[in-house]
């Protein structure tokens, strides 16, 4: 009966001892920032139109120099060419916003070793490699109301003036990106972070085709509305670029986020000498 329960006792202490391990590689935390997107309607301009953005982030220490990290991200952003400083963009006068939910999952290499609340190791750099999915919903300002574009086919989706079905609000992102982090105190990490995102879609601004479809057939088979925002350029042309379906969309997230260690910070089997 004794060995009974010193094998129970024993077992119960193993269980509890792995738990808390785990909990002290463990870190939960809330992300702050702003995204902005690079497409169609603004090819270049990192930066351009950020609005702000915040979510949820998990990570788990494998050890001093590798983590695990999952996070839940929502954010939104703009762009119109109106802002443009080229005539030919300008003369286009396509707009839109999108807000944007994003799950991704992925790794942090860090370039030193480093454990928060460690005397020694207090801060690194890192790199950051993840697999994202996100949802959007492209929308433009159309008489003083917010239309969303998708349902619209304003490239004439899914009808016979073009062979692509309407595209997917869902879609798959691979972010990477870079960051530094350091500790304030024994239990909590202070994250600046900039990741841009390469996405499996070109119509996270509605824009994909190269040229223009009829308006006028395409409001016949989809309305008046889908064949007005269709073509909104101030010349009134079919014959212009509308968009470049070779490239696909990017967005990106830039803020800072704090994470707090979950388990006991003396618990943790992973620290690194004194």
């Amino acid at each position: 009966m004794r060995r009974l329960f010193l094998l129970i006792l024993l077992i119960s202490s193993s269980l509890h001892a792995q738990r808390q391990t785990k909990l002290s590689r463990s870190e939960i935390g809330l992300m702050f920032g702003g995204m902005y997107y690079i497409g169609d309607l603004n090819q270049y301009g990192h930066f351009k139109g950020m609005e702000p953005g915040a979510g949820l982030i998990y990570r788990f220490n494998v050890h001093s120099r590798l983590a695990l990290r999952t996070s839940l991200t929502y954010g939104s952003f703009s762009a119109s060419d109106a802002n443009s400083k080229y005539d030919v963009i300008r003369n286009r006068n396509l707009s839109f916003r999108s807000d944007l939910y994003e799950a991704a999952g992925g790794i942090e290499f860090n370039y030193w070793p480093y454990q928060i609340g460690h005397k020694r190791y207090k801060a690194t750099a890192y790199m950051l490699v993840e697999f994202a999915g996100f949802w959007f919903e492209p929308e433009t300002e159309y008489n003083d109301e917010w239309v969303k574009l998708r349902p619209l086919s304003t490239e004439g989706q899914g009808t016979s003036l073009n062979a692509k079905r309407p595209y997917s609000r869902l879609s798959f992102s691979m972010p990477v990106g870079l960051g530094v982090r350091c500790s304030l105190g024994k239990k909590v990490c202070l994250n600046l972070e900039y990741g841009i995102r390469k996405t499996w879609t070109d119509y996270i601004d509605d824009v994909g085709s190269n040229y223009y479809v009829n308006s006028t057939e395409l409001a016949e088979k989809k309305g008046a509305v889908s064949g007005e925002l269709s073509n909104r350029s101030l010349d009134g042309s079919r014959f212009g670029r509308r968009g470049n379906a070779t490239t696909k969309d990017w967005y990106a997230f830039a803020g800072f986020m704090l994470t707090i260690k979950m388990g006991n910070p003396r618990k943790c089997f992973f620290e690194i000498g004194e």
